[in-house]
């Protein structure tokens, strides 16, 4: 084999590990994004670069009350007509076939739809909504974090149980959010990633309450 052919094909190798790496750290670790919709607006705005955490793919560590959270989109949007309050659960009917499907779905993540949102309550916890407010467990939610004029409405999910293995989510931006009040609560292997920090634009740069 001659010193070029080597050379060449030593290159091609240290690219094919560097590719593998860097999609294990993505996978697993770390990855940036993109905010591109007002659904959680004031916390996070249009165009904003924030990195999340996937460590929980490894650790198994479960979001807390008040993670901000990015998971797949559910297919479904219920209405108050189908809405059942004992069963609250996302919809998924559209998982990709194949090895290959799979992998470009979850991995290089093409053509896959995720929302970014607040965790409002975890499995278990009673969530009502009403008189334009959050309570969980019977307690009114305090959120600090929601514009002054902003009140929470939902005539599909209002009165349920987050079941076993589940979240329930908002945006912060409770009129222009299509959340859990309408798609239902989210299986956490649907649960992405949690948005750690942001680092653009860099005036607002540092980590996300």
């Amino acid at each position: 084999m001659s010193d070029n052919v080597r050379n060449i094909l030593e290159w091609i190798y240290c690219i094919i590990i560097a590719l593998v790496l860097a999609l294990l750290f993505r996978y697993f670790i770390a990855t940036p994004t993109i905010v591109k919709h007002r659904s959680m607006y004031p916390t996070l705005q249009e165009n904003q670069r924030l990195i999340l955490n996937r460590t929980a793919r490894i650790t198994k560590k479960t979001p807390q009350l008040g993670d901000i959270i990015t998971f797949e989109a559910p297919t479904k949007i219920y209405t108050a007509l189908d809405a059942n309050q004992n069963n609250p659960v996302a919809i998924y009917e559209n998982e990709p076939k194949g090895i290959f499907g799979k992998f470009v779905y979850y991995v290089l993540e093409f053509t896959k739809t995720s929302y970014i949102k607040r965790v409002i309550a975890l499995e278990g916890q009673h969530v009502v909504i009403e008189n334009n407010k959050v309570y969980v467990n019977g307690v009114e939610l305090e959120e600090n974090y929601l514009q002054d004029d902003v009140v929470t409405e939902s005539k599909v999910f209002y009165d349920f149980i987050v079941p076993e293995g589940y979240v329930f989510a908002m945006g912060d931006n409770r009129t222009k959010s299509t959340d859990c009040r309408e798609i239902g609560c989210i299986p956490l292997d649907k649960v992405e990633g949690i948005v750690s920090f942001r680092f653009w634009p860099f005036g607002d740069f540092g980590k996300i309450e």
